[in-house]
């Protein structure tokens, strides 16, 4: 019988092939599924993520023919081969002592020497399950069982690039330094993702890895290629001036579509509606990178005379002094000083300059994704930003009016959602209990995801979920049963199941909020969904 995909909210598929959770049959047949529907390239798909057991297909839903990605679903199952050979890669690996700081805990687990511990663990070939968590971070499996240690119960905060870990019957490699919770026993030179090469991950889903014993690692791993925001812009480049950073001030376009197959997140605004009214009554295309300042704005000069227009959070926009409109075409003077005084509503403002921000794009966008370093940084003082020269389109007054009276959150909000992915992991009371509750933001909140307070929401099927796809507007339950609400830097995938997803047309509204916000749930219909969001756009497309 051939599985039906289910909606992950209102802009994903998802196709759940087995119960199995490590099953080299199971992926096989997701990584072919998969390349069936990327080979269609149906307008609308956006990217096309296989997992350990299921594929995530991830679309515009105004614009996504549905039958033909479901098609496309079936026809890659009918068609899918029997468990295919992956490319081998050798991988040599410099085992513990400060490479690999937990093979004792290891070897203490196993009951064996740490030597007996590096026997089995290179004595396997593994297979690449799926890439996630960071851009080129291979899940293989299986890991000898009499050394599948678990994680550790409290993660680290930095752990080395190039580090091989366990975490029971998975072995993984980061990429770069992050935090982690796996049992570090190697670490190795190889570079597992420059987004400078092609393909940019060294491994892909269906390879096979063996682990080599070496004597010396040769070296830290390659870092990531970040958008160069301290090298000064040439003489002839329109530019401005960063004075002051803000709180958090990054570029944004509309994100970094088509690379979640290879753990790359989305990143891009917060709020998409302000990034793109912004952009367009400047004069650009909506999706062109501008500034997101995040509750306290930054302080900017402009080295030449520019068109700006600023929208979403009301952040108190001054210019030399005088207040700043917003969501209005403002023509600042050569050696003019944009500040802003303070928040009076809503968490994100967008400023958006005529010709767009000309900073080198990484992997296709200029989208800032901080924790992964792809597309560089939040700005600092003294960084210089070059300005692009694209012509200015005029947008009538008429036009931009309508879009001045959308307000913002000024101490919370309720956000609409359908059943997550999930669902079923939860008892029949959990969606009712999500809409009977009010959750406060905690101040441990990013645009990775707000942590939220003020109540439980504990799954039904205890035990580890083998790690999935990841939805942004995922309410995602740790063990704990504190939700947390993914938004737009999300992981690719995770470990956590999600009870519902925000619907499309609301994650701006969530893109608002910020640290102390309240924020509630309400359930809808699929069919509410796309109206809304029918209706947001159709506003968007007026300015046209």
């Amino acid at each position: 019988m051939i599985p039906e995909p289910i909606y992950a909210g209102d802009s994903a598929l998802l196709l759940q092939l087995g119960d199995a959770a490590i099953d080299p049959d199971l992926n096989a047949q997701a990584i072919a599924v998969a390349a069936t529907v990327r080979a269609r390239a149906i307008a609308g798909v956006r990217d096309v993520v296989s997992t350990f057991r299921s594929v995530a297909v991830f679309f515009d839903p105004l614009c996504t023919d549905i039958n033909a990605v479901t098609a496309a679903l079936r026809d890659g199952i009918e068609c899918a081969p029997a468990r295919e050979t992956g490319r081998p890669v050798d991988i040599p690996v410099v085992y513990g002592g400060e490479m690999g700081p937990d093979l004792a805990n290891v070897a203490a687990f196993a009951g064996c020497t740490e030597d007996e511990v590096i026997r089995r663990h290179a004595g396997q070939e593994y297979r690449v399950y799926m890439l996630g968590f960071l851009p080129g971070f291979p899940y293989m499996a299986r890991v000898d069982s009499t050394i599948a240690a678990p994680r550790h119960a409290t993660p680290r905060l930095r752990i080395a690039a190039g580090s091989v870990a366990i975490a029971g019957e998975q072995t993984g490699i980061y990429p770069r330094e992050s935090p982690g919770g796996w049992q570090i026993i190697g670490r190795t030179a190889a570079v597992l993702f420059d987004p400078e090469q092609t393909p940019p991950a060294l491994l892909a889903p269906g390879d096979c890895v063996r682990f080599v014993p070496s004597s010396e690692c040769g070296g830290s791993p390659v870092g990531f290629a970040s958008a160069i925001l301290t090298r000064p812009a040439p003489l002839t480049t329109r530019s401005v001036t960063v004075l002051r950073p803000g709180l958090l001030t990054t570029i944004q376009d509309s994100g970094r579509w088509g690379h979640q197959s290879l753990g790359v997140p989305v990143a891009g605004p917060m709020d998409y509606v302000a990034h793109r009214v912004a952009n367009v009554v400047a004069g650009n295309r909506g999706g062109a990178a501008a500034l997101e300042a995040t509750l306290l704005g930054p302080e900017l000069r402009f080295e030449q005379d520019t068109c700006v227009a600023i929208a979403g959070a009301d952040l108190g926009a001054t210019l030399n002094g005088a207040r700043m409109p917003l969501v209005a075409p403002v023509q600042c003077p050569k050696a003019s000083v944009l500040r802003f005084d303070g928040r009076r509503s809503g968490t994100r403002a967008y400023i958006a300059f005529q010709g767009g921000l000309a900073s080198d794009p990484v992997l296709g966008s200029q989208a800032t994704h901080i924790v992964s370093s792809l597309g560089g940084r939040s700005l600092k003082a003294g960084d210089r930003l070059p300005l692009g020269e694209a012509p200015a389109v005029d947008v009538p007054a008429s036009r931009i009016e309508h879009l001045r009276a959308r307000s913002m959150p000024t101490g919370g909000a309720r956000l609409r959602v359908l059943p997550g992915p999930q669902a079923e992991s939860f008892d029949q009371t959990a969606l009712d209990h999500l809409q009977r509750t009010r959750f406060t933001i905690s101040p441990r909140s990013d645009r990775m995801g707000y942590r939220l307070a003020g109540g439980r929401l504990a799954p039904s099927v205890r035990g580890e979920m083998i790690s999935d796809v990841t939805i942004t507007g995922g309410l995602q339950v740790p063990p704990s049963g504190e939700p947390i609400l993914l938004m737009v830097d999300r992981q690719t995938t995770g470990g956590y199941p999600q009870l519902a997803v925000v619907i499309t047309a609301d994650l701006p509204l969530a893109g608002q909020l910020g640290p102390g916000d309240w924020v509630e749930f309400e359930l809808c219909r699929r069919a509410e969904a796309i109206a809304a969001l029918i209706a947001a756009e159709g506003k968007l497309l007026a300015l046209r």
